[in-house]
């Protein structure tokens, strides 16, 4: 009960006895009466000095600690009238302001921070105690493939369909780890926590390092392969040139026969090489797209019918399963038909004979899958599939999924190449 009450209680039980006592010394004497009389009035007097120095000031503070308990910070105290009391009033609401000013400081400071943890470029996920995703921002969202935060808020790690996700599963605490994906992404990952409320909440920052990487990358063999191309090319002209003018000569002489077979034959092996190089050369030759709208599904039967004979001399059957509705794409059609065939050509090679290949479209988003049941992928081979000149295949140059890659990257797709547990290797292709 608060102590304005209690006062009121106690100053009507006083009234009422010193009536009482009235009525009873009314009966007798007077002077009695008066002396009564008196004692009322200076109990009245009491008590009003006793609520203004006491009762008021302790209510005054009861209420500053309703609004304490309230959070209510913009709400004040008002001055009393009471020297101590106002010097608590004056404390309390300077101690409120200071409150309110910091309460504000830290709201603004916690709205900052999450519009730039929104907008990071780096992927941030933050784990409750049960490592639980509790919240991620866009870029985490983007890298690990989903659609929205409501899929994966609850949920462990290990609980996504995402091959970023499982080797986020093997980080431990302070850890700092370079990943490289089947999709030829590199991100560094870094395992840490935070003090909130006096409680560590652990989080993972994600760094993409694969537009760095690539374009160091490609710096590197642009230059390795022009030197190679020019001296090359420079060689095998001048070594054709002379062999082609011996052989010419050499018509003339008899029983030469055979040494002009050898010479024809160093003459193609030259050319051979020449060609070889220039594959490597093209590489880093690749236009910018010419974007426009196309139908997807037009392209992806076009590229079926072209690769239909190839697959036919393996017994591998090619069969579309196309959405009726779905929308165009901004693509260079010449560029990724190319970058297509070539997929299609690796499904093939992988299944080397009898098998077969599924090319699907799906909509929202626009995906391109191309499925075989080939000899599939280890994990360790996936990791190296788009680096430069790594091949599976033996004599392989290593360029296919090169060119596949700088393809897709200037068309802006995302990418994965990878095998399932249903024995099926897939190459997904998603468009912006």
């Amino acid at each position: 009960m608060k102590v304005k009450s209690l006062f009121w209680i106690f100053a009507f039980l006083l009234l009422v006895i010193l009536s009482l006592l009235t009525s009873i010394v009314v009966q007798k004497e007077s002077w009695m009466f008066y002396l009564v009389e008196s004692l009322i009035v200076i109990a009245i007097f009491l008590l009003i000095i006793f609520y203004k120095k006491i009762v008021k000031p302790l209510n005054t503070i009861g209420n500053g600690m309703d609004l304490l308990k309230e959070q209510d910070f913009s709400s004040r105290l008002s001055p009393v009238g009471q020297f101590e009391a106002d010097r608590v009033v004056n404390i309390f609401n300077r101690m409120m302001e200071q409150l309110k000013n910091e309460r504000l400081r830290l709201r603004e400071q916690n709205n900052f921070l999450d519009l730039l943890i929104k907008a990071s470029p780096m992927g941030v996920i933050i784990l409750n105690f049960d490592e639980k995703i509790t919240s991620l921002n866009p870029a985490a969202i983007k890298v690990l493939g989903i659609h929205s935060v409501e899929e994966v808020v609850n949920k462990k790690l290990q609980d996504i369909d995402s091959l970023l996700a499982e080797e986020l599963t093997t980080l431990s605490f302070n850890d700092i780890r370079t990943v490289q994906l089947n999709d030829s992404n590199i991100y560094k990952c870094t395992y840490s926590s935070f003090i909130d409320q006096g409680f560590q909440h652990p989080f993972i920052l994600i760094e993409s390092l694969t537009d760095e990487v690539m374009k160091a990358e490609k710096k590197a063999y642009e230059k390795v392969i022009r030197m190679i191309a020019h001296e090359v090319n420079n060689t095998t002209a001048g070594i054709t040139s002379t062999l082609d003018t011996v052989e010419s000569t050499l018509t003339e002489v008899e029983n030469t026969e055979d040494i002009r077979e050898v010479m024809r034959v160093c003459i193609d092996r030259c050319f051979s090489m020449s060609r070889f190089i220039t594959n490597f050369a093209d590489v880093v030759k690749i236009p910018e797209p010419d974007l426009r709208k196309q139908d997807l599904n037009t392209l992806v039967n076009s590229c079926k019918m072209f690769m239909e004979n190839i697959c036919y001399n393996r017994e591998i059957s090619i069969s579309l399963r196309l959405s009726e509705s779905l929308n165009e794409v901004m693509i260079d059609a010449c560029l990724f038909e190319q970058a297509l065939v070539n997929i299609i050509k690796n499904s093939a090679e992988s299944i080397e004979h009898n098998g077969e290949i599924t090319i699907s479209t799906t909509n929202n988003p626009v995906c391109l899958e191309v499925a075989d049941n080939g000899k599939g992928i280890s994990k360790e081979t996936a990791a190296k599939l788009f680096s430069p000149f790594f091949s599976t295949k033996p004599g392989g140059q290593g360029i296919g999924l090169i060119f596949i890659r700088e393809v897709l990257v200037k068309h802006g797709c995302t990418f994965s190449l990878r095998t399932y547990d249903d024995g099926f290797t897939r190459f997904r292709i998603l468009f912006r």
